[in-house]
């Protein structure tokens, strides 16, 4: 059974795959309390720290633990395309260095580093990955969507996977491995009424909320169910339809539901309980600290457990496949 470090750790919703392929976490770390607090509700056994990474020392961690797999998720909001036009905070960027320590120190026979694609523009991104690899470790530089892994949001994330052993990871191996389903935004959806919605033309609704509800209307036609889009890219007029996956859940409230009553629409913002389905991380993760909107946080700063799951899967057979041929 591998044992996995987990550093920016969040809720613990990459971890949630890595279970689920049959890993162990032993030490999970994450600056924020909130974050800390909801691993450890998910995964008891694990030692879980609230610091940054950069006030701990690897050195004594590493007498402790020796971890088969370091798993890691440094800070995306500089990198992110969310974040707007919004000039870029490189301390944040270079919390991506920051693992190089814990490299060196704890020295796994995996490494997996998850970002924003947008972090390969980043200046230091070479560095990074020729860091890397002098420490002897075969990167494998992958560019994966959640939905091509049956993840009911399309989800773009770069996955550096690096085996100290060599092994050559290839996108259509972790396709091999994945979910044959395909999931739209209604599967996650709760039908059921508890969440309460409000007539769309109220007092005091955004012209601009209006304005997108109409054009998916005029598109799909009265009395159809669709989802408005309240921020980032416009490209499809601010709004999609149910039948598609959810487009990227970010830190704060994005996505609203547009409903029907008769011939009135009604509009609710998506809940945390639905976008924990739209992270793929099931009826089992737990989400039992904080408000409604740090919930929603814990969700955007999250990996999708699918993807997780898929790439632990794939070196978990590549570590059986070694086990037996030295056997």
């Amino acid at each position: 059974m591998l044992k996995f470090v987990d550093l920016f750790c969040g809720g613990g919703f990459g971890a949630r795959g890595a279970v689920k392929a049959g890993a162990t976490p032993i030490l999970a770390v994450d600056a924020w309390q909130l974050a800390a607090s909801t691993y450890k509700s998910n995964f008891p056994s694990a030692e879980v720290i609230c610091s940054p990474i950069e006030d701990l020392d690897p050195i004594e961690l590493a007498k402790k633990y020796k971890p088969d797999v370091l798993l890691t998720s440094p800070e995306c909001t500089s990198h992110s395309i969310a974040r707007g036009a919004k000039p870029g905070c490189e301390l944040s960027k270079e919390t991506a260095i920051g693992i190089i320590p814990w490299i060196e120190t704890m020295k796994p026979r995996w490494l997996i580093v998850e970002n924003v694609n947008r972090m390969k523009k980043w200046g230091r991104h070479q560095e990074l990955v020729s860091a890397i690899e002098s420490y002897g470790y075969t990167v494998n530089d992958l560019f994966l969507n959640s939905a091509d892994f049956g993840v009911p949001q399309a989800r773009k994330r770069m996955f550096l996977v690096c085996d100290l052993q060599g092994s050559v990871i290839t996108q259509e191996d972790l396709f091999a491995l994945r979910p044959k389903s395909v999931n739209s935004a209604r599967s996650i959806i709760d039908w059921s009424g508890i969440y309460k919605s409000r007539p769309l033309y109220r007092e005091k609704r955004a012209q601009a909320t209006i304005d997108r509800a109409e054009r998916a209307i005029e598109a799909l036609g009265r009395g159809k169910d669709f989802i408005i889009v309240y921020y980032g890219s416009d490209y499809a007029g601010g709004w999609q339809s149910l039948d598609a996956p959810l487009r990227t859940v970010t830190t704060i409230d994005r996505f609203g539901l547009v409903t029907w009553e008769n011939d009135t629409p009604y509009l609710r913002m998506l809940q945390p309980p639905e976008l924990l389905q739209a992270m793929g991380a099931g009826s089992k993760h737990l989400l039992s600290h904080g408000s409604r909107r740090d919930k929603v946080k814990l969700c955007g700063n999250g990996v999708c457990s699918p993807v997780m799951e898929t790439i632990f899967k794939k070196i978990t057979s590549i570590e059986t496949k070694r086990i037996k041929l030295a056997s």
